[in-house]
């Protein structure tokens, strides 16, 4: 049962998450969706059939753990169902149970057609249905999120296995909403660089070619990265949060909805169709309706983002021997690997932010050695005082000695500049650095 006899009714809520389901950026997210599920405890379980077939699932499952309770401030515990074929009628009731008892279920990342191959022709399906139905919140997050729409994107067969562009069948759990669609989350990915990973690494080029392959009626709903839209069943509202954007496209035309705001459900698919088969501009390209007529913008990684940032301090730090500076914004580098180390996506993002942070504790090293004072400072009073006494000689008619003493100073480095105002001097470039 997911309420107590005389209880009030739980809402009932659908969160897809474009990604970052385990960072920083989801925290006020999943926090907020618990504390809508009633007193506490709340039943809350990690489902961890799309990353099953990985050699460190239980690392996933173990840091997804840690990341609810320690961040969210909420304990979640795991309903395994890795493998179908291996698992015990024993496992599997054990599963069925702790789904059907949590009031928020959760599942993100690993691959989606493994987790279809693993869902369909389970009672997996009809327990999420369930919840939706009776009250609940079914949160699914990057390759969880696929098999959430009508078809569902096999994308790992075609970005990294080469396979046609193609559909599989999905759960059609966002049916409950009311919408028909494919769900594409990781919409505004840019990990691609010099090539195009927009729409879960699908591109423009294969987007349009899967788009002609859906059934008639059902559309795109993209959810961009370290973003969820949160369907309330109750109110039947959709409200978006985090960094991005969701986007409605049919037929190549998109209407885009930006996050902090608050929807009727039904107006997510109301403005994007074009009337009729009228031809589009652009020669029927895909026209993107998000205010300024340009594309979605690219997602970027906040977690590099503020490694970037923080570079950027201690690189100016560093430069004017600002140590508490530097020191600062390496251990707020630190501090940021830290913060995302539950981040379940599989990139080389906290590599190289390790890599940044070894090399500033190279540079901080290289300062140790050379002295992190204005060598400006350390010798300027000794300076200024031999340019009194070249004064005092000049003024004796001593000029070779005071010469002499102007020479001392090149040859150690420090530039001497008569003028008819009096004289002047600066340290050389390669002592000043």
């Amino acid at each position: 049962m997911n309420a107590a006899a005389g209880a009030a009714p739980l809402p009932r809520l659908l969160c897809i998450m474009g990604s970052g389901e385990t960072t920083p950026t989801m925290v006020s997210v999943h926090a907020d969706l618990l504390a809508r599920l009633g007193t506490r405890p709340v039943a809350a379980v990690l489902l961890d059939t799309p990353f099953g077939f990985q050699e460190n699932a239980g690392d996933i499952s173990e840091k997804t753990v840690a990341y609810f309770r320690d961040r969210v401030g909420f304990p979640i515990s795991v309903a395994s169902f890795r493998n179908r074929e291996l698992a015990s009628a024993l496992e599997y009731e054990t599963m069925l149970a702790r789904v059907a008892e949590a009031r928020y279920v959760f599942a993100g990342p690993g691959s989606p057609s493994y987790a279809l191959r693993q869902w369909l022709g389970t009672a997996v399906p009809d327990l999420l249905a369930t919840k939706l139905r009776e009250g609940g919140c079914v949160t699914l997050a990057s390759a969880a999120a696929v098999g959430l729409g009508v078809c569902s994107l096999a994308v790992y067969e075609v970005y990294k296995v080469g396979e046609e562009p193609r559909w599989l069948d999905g759960l059609d759990l966002l049916g409950a909403t009311g919408l028909r669609a494919a769900v594409v989350p990781h919409y505004n990915n840019a990990e691609g660089g010099t090539h195009d990973t927009r729409y879960c690494y699908m591109g423009e080029r294969r987007l349009r070619m899967l788009e002609e392959l859906l059934p008639d009626g059902v559309d795109i709903l993209g959810v961009d990265e370290h973003t969820a839209a949160i369907f309330d069943l109750d109110a039947m509202t959709v409200t978006i949060r985090g960094r991005g954007g969701v986007t409605w496209r049919h037929k190549g035309a998109s209407q885009r909805f930006e996050s902090g705001i608050t929807i009727p459900i039904g107006e997510l698919a109301a403005a994007s169709a074009p009337a009729g088969d009228a031809p589009r501009p652009n020669g029927g390209a895909p026209v993107f309706m998000d205010g300024d007529g340009a594309l979605p913008a690219s997602g970027a990684s906040p977690f590099l983002e503020e490694v970037t940032r923080q570079s950027d301090v201690a690189d100016a730090a560093l430069a004017s021997r600002d140590v508490d500076g530097a020191v600062g914004a390496v251990l707020a580098i630190d501090t940021q690997i830290h913060d995302w180390a539950a981040d379940t996506l599989d990139s080389d993002e906290q590599d190289r932010a390790r890599e940044t942070l070894r090399r500033y504790v190279v540079r901080l090293g290289d300062l140790a050695r050379s002295g992190a004072a204005d060598p400006r400072d350390l010798i300027g009073p000794v300076v200024d005082r031999i340019l009194d006494l070249r004064v005092q000689m000049r003024g004796a008619g001593e000029y070779a000695l005071a010469d002499k003493l102007r020479d001392a100073l090149v040859e150690a480095g420090v530039a001497v500049h008569d003028t008819p105002a009096g004289s002047s001097w600066d340290l050389a470039a390669t002592i000043a650095d």
